[in-house]
């Protein structure tokens, strides 16, 4: 009986993308303002990827998996700020639902890879500050590839699981996503079928996703606050919170939105904010991920110093020549 009203409906072939469509005096300051992001972002973590790769300084786990981190970073970016751009700047807010299905698989593909690898950077901090005697011996080049691997696994195969289940709901009715980007529970709230299952899968995974890691990192932490606490040295107690400070910020930001968005029970206070949440984890993460690594961190300043002074000779010889 069911499949009968279904095919009695038009199926819709595209969504709406709401966004921000409620503030429309301020498109343009919008625009503005989420351009200047895309681009700072987009140079930031560009540019962690090029001092790593360039200076043999860099060539050490911890900056292996800031490289990677960075990369993700500019995908995860990539993924949804372009298109808010150009629906800010256009007024078309019109998105296919393949592209829709694409856009949140990248999405989830991006978010959950970035999720364990978060984790792996802590276990990493770990051994450095409260098993330096084994850090090299453990830590080595396989074993960080096998970490850096294990977390694009998990997000490819977590989120395959999700587009497949999502491919097989109909959509027959209203279209409108009051979302900036293509978010798993706003598009499953449109479906004409039972989505039950559905809901129970990303609830799962999005626990699954979340929590171990997350208190992997809280792990991690509490051991390395506990070894920078009996350093006897003012500077060396320093020298190792600064290190991971800027990490546990990072940590906190993501881990503590993705939770409230996915994960915590919604009343109508939540519900309504759940797109700045969102801005959090796909927008200022991304961002603030290159500033908080360089301004605290000597080794990478150096690097970007080396680098400006090559950039600056080798000017210097072509225009002389």
């Amino acid at each position: 009986m069911a499949n009968t009203e279904w095919e009695n409906q038009t199926y819709i072939s595209e969504f709406i993308l709401l966004g921000f469509g409620n503030l429309p005096q301020l498109r343009l300051l919008l625009f503005l303002l989420f351009l200047l992001i895309y681009i700072l972002t987009m140079a930031g973590n560009i540019l962690i990827i090029l001092l790593v790769l360039t200076d043999h300084h860099l060539h050490t786990p911890m900056y292996f998996f800031l490289w990677n981190l960075s990369f993700l970073e500019t995908c995860y970016t990539s993924n949804s700020l372009p298109r808010m751009l150009q629906s800010l700047l256009t007024g078309n807010r019109a998105i296919s639902v393949c592209a829709c299905f694409i856009q949140n698989y990248i999405f989830g593909l991006l978010a959950g890879s970035e999720s364990y690898l978060l984790s792996a950077m802590s276990y990493d901090r770990y051994l450095a500050i409260c098993r330096p005697l084994y850090y090299a011996a453990l830590m080595n080049r396989q074993f960080c590839l096998q970490l850096v691997a294990a977390s694009w696994i998990s997000g490819l195969l977590g989120n395959s699981i999700i587009l497949y289940v999502l491919s097989r709901l109909v959509f027959c009715g209203p279209n409108k996503i009051d979302h900036f980007f293509c978010d798993l529970i706003p598009v499953i709230k449109l479906s004409c079928s039972d989505t039950h299952l559905m809901e129970l899968m990303v609830f799962l995974l999005s626990s699954i996703f979340s929590l171990p890691p997350l208190l992997l990192t809280l792990s991690s932490y509490l051991c390395i606050l506990s070894t920078i606490l009996r350093i006897p040295s003012t500077t060396g107690r320093q020298k190792a919170f600064s290190t991971c400070s800027s990490h546990l910020t990072v940590v906190t930001l993501f881990y503590g939105t993705i939770i409230i968005v996915y994960l915590l029970p919604k009343n109508n206070a939540l519900r309504h904010l759940n797109k700045v949440f969102s801005l959090f984890y796909t927008v200022l993460t991304p961002m603030a991920n290159p500033f908080i690594y360089t301004l605290r961190n000597k080794e990478v300043n150096n690097a970007l110093s080396k680098g400006v002074r090559k950039i600056r000779a080798f000017m210097r010889e072509n225009i002389g020549t």
